[in-house]
């Protein structure tokens, strides 16, 4: 009897305070014994919520591929992310669609990778990271120069 091995899990999130505005992104990768091996989150400036979203899952991707990371499970709150990388979304706005061409990219370094839609607790330490990351860009543009 074979078994399958554990997968690593790529958690992301992106957001912005007023779609648009300012933004930022999140991700946390973990290994298949559940170890954090990478966690970043960046602001974007000024961007929507989906944008944000598409970045997130684009650079966790390709931390994914650094770490020759599979199987890899992609887990987001973004139904629309995942439906769209799944195909069973089309791509209609004319903003997302190099972002989506770039994630799919991203997508093919790996060889299994599958998408599955999370509430957005289960996805908490991403989220953290997209508002940390959001704090951080807010305290730079008020403090005094």
């Amino acid at each position: 009897m074979t078994t399958t091995p554990r997968a690593w899990v790529l958690r992301c999130d992106g957001g912005s305070r007023g779609n648009p505005g300012p933004g930022a992104y999140g991700f946390v990768l973990t290994d298949p014994q559940g170890e954090e091996r990478e966690a970043r989150g960046e602001a974007l400036g000024v961007v929507t919520n989906n944008v944000a979203e598409y970045r997130s899952l684009i650079a966790g991707l390709e931390a994914a591929a650094r770490h020759a990371a599979q199987p890899l499970e992609v887990r987001m709150d973004s139904e629309l992310v995942i439906r769209q990388m799944t195909g069973q979304y089309r791509v209609k706005n004319e903003g997302l669609k190099p972002l989506h061409a770039e994630a799919k990219r991203a997508a093919a370094q790996l060889r299994q990778v599958t998408f599955d839609s999370v509430r957005r607790e289960h996805n908490a330490r991403a989220d953290q990271l997209v508002n940390d990351a959001l704090d951080r860009a807010q305290a730079r543009s008020e403090s005094p120069r």
